[in-house]
């Protein structure tokens, strides 16, 4: 099977066009940022819950410590939210009740419950395609965002710690060279 599409930033920004034409646009684009820009697994995503991003104080966490049941590997780990991406969940959580913070942080329009990992990744799929994205999947951002840190000179070692990957070759497996990655090292000389 062919590994998920790596986007670019042209890319990306298609894709978070698109939502904002559409319905839950704020929930949509911050489902989709968690896995461009911290690289959260799809099932990571789905398996969030309010608590895990806002603080009672009203603002968002710097760091999401997922446990062992919210993981893939089931090793518990911190993903590391942006500045930018807790600016996008601020404006998100604004616009949902947050009384009971164990509940989950996405919620399905039709039930008001929690995503399963597979509805979330069929939502990604339908995300990608409507913006005419061939080759995306709902591991289109973990796999663009390795890669873009990647090239941006940030060590395999650190990806790996990043990742929660066991393996540093699973972590390697991930990085999609690119031109300008070439282009890049080769003006090193």
């Amino acid at each position: 099977m062919a590994q998920a599409k790596t986007l670019n930033e042209r890319e990306v920004k298609k894709v978070l066009s698109n939502i904002a034409m559409g319905k839950h646009a704020a929930r949509n684009r911050a489902m989709l940022l968690m896995t461009h820009w911290c690289g959260m697994r799809v099932g990571e995503v789905a398996a969030l819950k309010i608590g895990d991003v806002w603080s009672i104080d009203g603002g968002i966490h710097a760091e999401v410590r997922l446990n062992a049941e919210q993981t893939k590997g089931k090793h518990a780990r911190t993903v590391y939210l942006p500045e930018k991406l807790r600016k996008e969940l601020i404006a998100y959580v604004a616009g949902i009740d947050r009384s009971d913070t164990t509940k989950a942080l996405f919620y399905t329009q039709k039930r008001r419950s929690g995503f399963t990992a597979n509805t979330l990744s069929q939502f990604f799929h339908y995300l990608y395609k409507n913006a005419a994205i061939d080759g995306a999947s709902s591991h289109s951002g973990r796999r663009s965002f390795i890669t873009t840190l990647a090239s941006k000179g940030v060590g395999v070692r650190v990806l790996q710690k990043i990742c929660g990957h066991a393996n540093i070759s699973t972590t390697q497996a991930y990085i999609d060279v690119n031109d300008e990655m070439l282009r890049n090292a080769v003006a090193l000389i």
